[in-house]
C-alpha cells in the first residue's frame, strides 16, 4: 500500500489549508463536509473529532492510511482531542501545529497540547501562508518506522521540527 495520511483536527484548525499546501494547490480552503480523499491525503471534517459520536468514522478511515496527523491550531487555547487519543489508532503519528505566524499563536502551548494527545512522534510547526515547515511533512509520510522518523528529525535539525517521546 502506498503511504497515505489522514489529517485530524478541530473545525477551522487549518486541515484543508494544510492539505492544499502539501499538494501544491494555491487556492482558498473550503469547509470540509465529508471525508475528502485527495491523492495520498485524507482530509476529515473537524466535527469528526469534536463529536465523540463520529470517532468510529475516524477509526474506520484509519484502516485506509499508514499515518495520522494530529493537528493543533497554535491560536487555540484548548485541544479537541481526548488525552492520549493516539493510543486508539495504531498508525504512525505525526503532530502538526498550524498558524505559527498568527498574532495570537502560542507554539509552546500547542506543543504541550499535542504531547498530551500523542504517545510519541514528530511535531512539525507550520505556517501554510508563509510556507514554513510544510516541506518537512511529506518526507515524514514516506517513512515507515519510528526509528526512521527519529533519525529524520535528528538529521534535519530544523527549528520547525522536534521529536516528542
Amino acid at each position: 500500500m502506498k503511504n497515505r495520511v489522514m489529517i485530524i483536527g478541530g473545525v477551522q484548525a487549518g486541515k484543508s489549508t494544510l492539505m492544499n499546501a502539501l499538494l501544491g494547490k494555491d487556492r482558498q480552503a473550503e469547509k470540509t463536509q465529508a471525508l475528502v480523499f485527495n491523492d495520498w491525503i485524507v482530509d476529515t471534517p473537524g466535527e469528526y473529532i469534536e463529536n465523540p459520536m463520529y470517532y468510529r468514522n475516524i477509526m474506520a478511515t484509519s484502516l485506509e492510511v499508514t499515518h495520522v496527523i494530529y493537528l493543533q491550531d497554535a491560536t487555540s487555547s484548548r485541544s479537541v482531542f481526548p488525552p492520549q487519543f493516539s493510543l486508539g489508532i495504531p498508525k504512525i503519528q505525526i503532530g502538526v501545529i498550524t498558524k505559527i505566524d498568527a498574532p495570537l499563536a502560542d507554539v509552546d502551548r500547542a506543543t504541550a497540547l499535542l504531547q498530551n494527545v500523542m504517545t510519541h512522534g514528530p511535531i512539525v510547526k507550520t505556517s501554510s501562508w508563509q510556507n514554513l515547515g510544510i516541506e518537512l511533512i511529506a518526507p515524514l509520510i514516506q517513512l515507515n518506522t519510528n526509528e526512521e522518523i527519529r533519525q529524520f528529525v535528528k538529521d534535519r535539525d530544523s527549528p520547525y521540527l522536534i521529536y516528542s517521546s
